[in-house]
């Protein structure tokens, strides 16, 4: 399978400034992902799609290619599917095809070459999928049976209706989410449609694994990790 990786990295940060290239344990962060997917087998190519020159230098010097993304690709609002289909149909135009489209957004600096390579595995593994996710197990206090809001008058009711008493911790189902968008495995010819569904296969990560980082927080919480990790 011909894999094509992606990493979206606008310039515009509202949590963090600058955050795709702020230093993380000495390194910009985009380039834990760029060195982790250079290096994993069974990816074709490393692209970073970006609007912003300082983010494309420092994308060319640590050897991905950069494609331009167009201004009008780059707001807030822009679905990342729009983004990757647009890139998807110029390779297109220059003869290239990739079977699939890994997507690995640049905040998500624990996720690593091994992870990368076993969410290739799991696709392949599985290849009436038409996507793939990462994700983790909700825990049972975030469970949708668990979760409440608010109703007219400001009083807290059960989210989902239930008719009958809630159920027991290890009586609930399994439920699973998205993890900070660490994973996205989609075959090319879905992305017109949509970047995770069809006949979609789990890739599962830890919480820890799985940091999103978009506060000053998150990244003292992955320099705590990664620093750990390295006195181990």
């Amino acid at each position: 399978m011909k894999t094509l990786a992606i990493i979206p990295a606008r310039g515009g940060s509202k949590g963090v400034p600058r955050k795709n290239i702020k230093i993380l344990a000495g390194k910009p962060l985009i380039a834990y992902t760029i060195e982790a997917a250079k290096s994993a087998s069974g990816i074709d190519r490393v692209c970073v799609s970006t609007e912003d020159p300082e983010i494309a230098d420092i994308s060319r010097a640590l050897n991905a290619e950069v494609l331009d993304r167009p201004v009008d690709l780059a707001g807030d609002l822009v679905p990342t599917r729009d983004v990757l289909w647009f890139h998807a149909a110029r390779l297109a135009e220059q003869g290239y095809y990739p079977d699939a489209v890994m997507t690995l957004q640049p905040t998500s600096p624990l996720r690593t070459l091994g992870h990368i390579e076993e969410a290739l595995d799991v696709f392949v593994q599985n290849p009436d999928a038409d996507s793939l996710v990462s994700c983790v197990q909700v825990p049972h206090h975030y469970h949708p049976l668990s979760v409440m809001k608010f109703d007219k008058d400001g009083f807290l009711i059960p989210f989902v209706d239930q008719q009958k008493e809630p159920l027991r911790r290890q009586d609930k189902i399994e439920v699973f989410a998205r993890n900070g968008a660490a994973i996205y495995l989609t075959k090319t010819v879905n992305l017109k449609d949509y970047i995770f569904g069809g006949k979609l296969v789990p890739y599962f990560m830890s919480f820890e694994e799985s940091l999103d980082i978009d506060s000053e927080a998150d990244f003292a919480l992955a320099e705590r990790i990664m620093t750990k990790r390295e006195e181990t």
